[in-house]
């Protein structure tokens, strides 16, 4: 185990940090299949795990991977894997599955180029829309985005905590860039950093109703083993976890999977603000691109160019309410990402002919770098 709180700065990748913020998170259980570049997540996990008691599982494939963490969690364990793009392809049927039985449990999706095994060891922000919508079906989704390797530690525990309190999985989108530049961090002491358990059941369990609604949108939830025994399923499912085809049913279900998020909306979205108070132009960027970002900032305001940056770590459910009154004011808006345009579409829906919308992709598997973006802020 880590020396959590002894004060000594680490010299960790991306990836190691991912490992350390799960521990820290009270993650037990980890299933996965290695893939380039998120495979150190799995070799570090494989001797991490046990030295605290937890269970590692090198499954024959992404899918069952999936299928393992969902029945890890519903035996209690905080439970998470790791993958890639093909990877990440193959888990949506499970992703599914775990939104509609509302099986906490988080996965992390290390991005690289693309489609099919594309640039395997190369960067891209090519997962931003699968991340939403790769599994079927009308679903709500938490996902975050990372930045640096400090954001990896903590954003793997407000990962955990968003799915134990919400009851859903949650998607931790890292690139190969973040994954693997290593930084020094200090990692903080137990007990600094909140830990969220999921909320189990008062009653005795013959009178527990497993998918029952409350005020917060989200059913307290049994663990098998402790007699809570109730019906899991894919199907859409009443109150009691059997399954339904009752308009009267179906339509209060669904709507309080999106409401157990629309309704906590204040808590799951995060943005992170340089220099917008008086900013003229602005760029909105995530993960390793808003590292690139924020020195471009920097420069443009040596140069007397008045550039502010959002950095985008709630990525679903897109932070419309923060980003709008920063579009109504400014004169432009630069958004940079690794892929052919999939957030900036985003940003121009909410936008709605608010102030001007610039793009700056790039697809060849190189990061893009600040002065890439400064020229593209003089220009704006």
């Amino acid at each position: 185990m880590a020396d959590y709180g002894d004060g000594k700065p680490r010299l960790l990748q991306g990836n190691e940090a991912v490992v350390e913020g799960a521990l820290y998170a009270g993650c037990r259980f980890f299933a996965g299949y290695p893939i380039t570049p998120a495979t150190e997540i799995s070799e570090v996990m494989s001797y991490r795990l046990p030295a605290v008691g937890g269970t590692f599982i090198q499954m024959e494939d992404e899918i069952a991977s999936m299928g393992a963490v969902i029945g890890a969690s519903l035996a209690g364990a905080k439970a998470m894997t790791a993958t890639s793009g093909p990877g990440f392809s193959l888990m949506q049927e499970n992703l599914g599955f775990g939104c509609v039985a509302e099986v906490p449990l988080v996965i992390v999706n290390v991005m690289r180029g693309g489609p099919s095994t594309g640039l395997p060891t190369q960067v891209s922000q090519g997962d931003v829309m699968q991340a939403r919508w790769g599994t079927h079906g009308d679903h709500p989704i938490i996902v975050l985005a990372a930045a640096t390797t400090w954001d990896c530690f903590i954003l793997t525990v407000k990962a955990f905590n968003l799915a134990e309190k919400y009851r859903t999985p949650v998607i931790l989108l890292s690139d190969e860039v973040v994954a693997h530049t290593r930084e020094k961090i200090v990692l903080p002491p137990p007990g600094a950093l909140e830990v969220v358990e999921r909320v189990r059941p008062s009653m005795p369990p013959e009178w527990y109703v497993p998918y029952e609604d409350n005020a917060r949108g989200v059913p307290e939830m049994g663990i098998f083993g402790d007699g809570y025994r109730y019906h899991v399923t894919g199907l859409i499912h009443d109150v009691h976890g059997f399954p339904t085809e009752r308009p009267d049913e179906i339509v209060p279900f669904l709507n309080r999977l999106f409401r157990k998020i629309t309704q906590h909306f204040a808590d799951i979205q995060m943005v992170e603000e340089e220099l917008t108070e008086d900013a003229e132009v602005l760029v909105i960027a995530y993960g390793s691109v808003s590292r690139s970002a924020k020195r471009a900032v920097t420069e443009a305001r040596q140069r007397g160019i008045k550039a502010g940056l959002i950095k985008l770590v709630t990525l679903w459910p897109f932070p419309r309410k923060i980003l709008e009154p920063l579009l109504a004011r400014v004169r432009g808006v630069l958004v940079p990402e690794l892929n052919m345009g999939q957030m900036s579409r985003e940003v121009k829906r909410v936008n709605q002919g608010m102030t001007r919308v610039e793009t700056l992709n790039r697809i060849d598997g190189n990061l893009i770098t600040p002065g890439e973006i400064f020229e593209k802020l003089v220009k704006l």
